[in-house]
């Protein structure tokens, strides 16, 4: 899942400052669960700016925000408001903002901040999971990324600076490779740490990417 968080109030009035007419969109996913985009976050978004004098021609829960094709339909029934709208505010992350951006020709700002693909502990809670490197070492590190769950992205073992299970970089995190050791060693998998990994091959993460399926039949 994407997280994201809401930006300060006054940023986004700052870039609504010259738009009077506002469209609201919001992402029916990510956003949603976040507590940043889904309707209850939009209204209260609308409140909020009329209260500052703005005018919300209308809003959109996007299904979701991030589907070019998708989001090109669903904005189709605001196709009156947007000629008058001065601003569209979305309220996705920014993959789904500037997917917003790309179909319209007024601007789009960001209510949000984007944080990290992560997982949901619970509901508010969020930890950082993957940093998408495109190229995924959970196959032989137990399920926990290196790169990612340690603050060096090492890939060969610990860097010994660890105190009391602990990271030197971050002290309220778990030193990732004390955890890859005792998972692979409950999986009976110890011999993972034998072979000697490559480099990352930062090729394969140079941004920005594009997977088209359609190549690969």
């Amino acid at each position: 899942m994407i997280i994201s968080e809401k930006k300060p109030f006054e940023e986004v009035l700052g870039y609504l400052k010259d738009s009077k007419k506002v469209i609201l969109t919001g992402c029916s996913l990510c956003a949603s669960t976040c507590k940043v985009g889904g309707e209850e976050e939009v209204l209260e978004m609308k409140t909020k700016l009329e209260e500052n004098g703005k005018v919300v021609l209308g809003y959109k829960i996007l299904d979701p925000s991030c589907n070019l094709l998708k989001t090109r339909k669903d904005l189709k029934a605001l196709k009156e408001e947007l000629k008058e709208a001065d601003a569209v505010l979305s309220m996705a992350c920014g993959d789904g903002t500037q997917t917003v951006a790309k179909l319209l020709k007024i601007p789009v700002y960001p209510a949000n901040n984007t944080s990290f693909i992560g997982e949901v502990e619970r509901v508010g809670q969020y930890k950082e999971a993957c940093k998408a490197c495109g190229n995924c070492q959970l196959g032989w590190s137990g399920g926990i990324c290196p790169i990612t769950m340690c603050a060096k992205g090492l890939l060969n073992g610990p860097c010994g600076g660890a105190r009391d299970g602990k990271c030197e970089v971050d002290p309220e995190n778990d030193c990732a490779w004390i955890l890859i050791y005792n998972k692979l060693k409950e999986l009976n998998k110890l011999d993972n740490l034998l072979e000697i990994r490559e480099p990352r091959d930062y090729q394969v993460n140079a941004h920005p990417r594009k997977v088209d399926l359609r190549d690969k039949e």
